[in-house]
């Protein structure tokens, strides 16, 4: 098969590689990069959540939370997926339109990808 034709086609097995890979990179980093370390800044987490004006900040930052650790985890894992990625997308939804509303793009666009992602 030309090289032409090896670019243009995909078999089942490196499509599958391929979402491992975004599920292993996106649901990794997001767990380990931004839901596990609020974890032990839970106050100062939900202090910013009151900030929004979002209801019950408390129970909100540690919904956020939990959706970036155990759904960035799942997402990674391949567990539940489509379970998982409803809270991931709103959470990123929310940080993007919420917390980054008054910020151009560049802000909202790291929250974005993450949440097209999971969606």
């Amino acid at each position: 098969m030309p090289f032409r034709e090896k670019l243009l086609r995909s078999t089942p097995g490196q499509v599958d590689l391929g979402l491992l890979l975004l599920r292993l990179w996106f649901g990794g980093v997001l767990a380990i990069n931004h839901g596990l370390p609020k974890l032990g800044h839970m106050a100062g987490f939900a202090a910013g959540v009151a900030e929004m004006g979002l209801p019950a900040p408390t129970l909100m930052a540690y919904a956020a939370v939990a959706a970036e650790l155990v759904g960035g985890l799942m997402l990674a894992a391949g567990l539940g997926t489509r379970l998982a990625a409803v809270p991931v997308t709103l959470t990123m939804l929310v940080a993007a339109f919420v917390r980054h509303a008054a910020d151009p793009f560049m802000k909202k666009e790291f929250a974005l990808a993450y949440g097209v992602v999971a969606l």
